[in-house]
């Protein structure tokens, strides 16, 4: 397979700042965001995940790097759609209320027959429910589990822009990976004190800044991916209905989604 690193590094920046929102205009429309994870949205995610068209898809990611062939990749989704919550603009912005993460789409877990996993993120569109992306790995669903043994109740979410998990219960925020754990020590830190550094980290970097008016996408920069590190890992990015184009037309690209250690 062919893989176009401007292309590729050009369409997972868009995808990346449409799902963030922390920056200036992406290059791609933003994919919806679904209001609430209500059993009305979970279905019809999990409906989504598990059309025909939806595991056709999947079993050509999956076959991607020949591990496994088309053929044989028969995809399954397991369990239910789960909400993923990413860090909230409104709360880095000091606006009051506002919750320390919002929603950003709905993922349904999915295994190839060679136990490659895969989330599929879904969002409602103008075509109704539809994946709109499917990364390697089950970091979302990993996560989950994670947070809701350390503090039950709480909201699991991802800061993006260091590919930090947390849970945020009440006035604390507990680390869920090595990320989170640099940030904010093993033992977490409060809802104040997080909201401070968050703030001075990416304050600065909200829509309407000059950062954003800069074209910057992201917050910033990711770092580099470490030569001596796992190889890429594939992300079918786009919106609706063209998510599935591009893997039908075999154009998958390539970009690494950052492994961390257990916490």
């Amino acid at each position: 397979m062919t893989v176009r690193p401007a292309a590729a590094a050009a369409l997972a920046a868009a995808a990346t700042a449409a799902l963030l929102a922390l920056a200036g205009p992406a290059t791609a429309a933003p994919v919806p965001q679904p209001q609430t994870a209500t059993a009305e949205t979970l279905a019809a995610a999990h409906e989504a995940a598990v059309a025909p068209g939806t595991l056709a898809t999947l079993s050509r990611f999956f076959a991607r790097e020949g591990r496994v062939t088309v053929a044989a990749a028969k995809p399954r989704i397991e369990g239910g759609a789960i909400p993923v919550s990413y860090l909230n603009p409104d709360f880095v912005a000091g606006r009051a209320g506002a919750p320390v993460a919002r929603l950003e789409f709905l993922a349904s877990r999915a295994v190839s027959s060679d136990g490659q996993p895969a989330a599929l993120w879904t969002a409602k569109t103008a075509d109704g429910w539809q994946v709109v992306n499917i990364a390697t790995g089950d970091d979302e669903f990993r996560y989950a589990r994670l947070g809701a043994g350390k503090l039950p109740g709480g909201t699991v979410f991802r800061e993006p822009q260091t590919d930090a998990w947390y849970v945020a219960g009440g006035e604390r925020v507990l680390p869920l990976d090595e990320d989170a754990v640099r940030a904010v020590g093993d033992r977490g830190t409060t809802l104040a004190a997080y909201r401070a550094r968050v703030t001075k980290a990416y304050g600065d970097k909200l829509p309407g800044s000059a950062y954003a008016k800069a074209g910057a996408a992201g917050g910033f920069a990711e770092p580099a991916p470490d030569p001596a590190g796992p190889p890429p890992t594939a992300v079918l990015a786009g919106g609706g209905a063209g998510a599935l184009a591009l893997a039908a037309a075999g154009s998958l690209l390539l970009r690494r989604r950052r492994r961390t250690t257990r916490a």
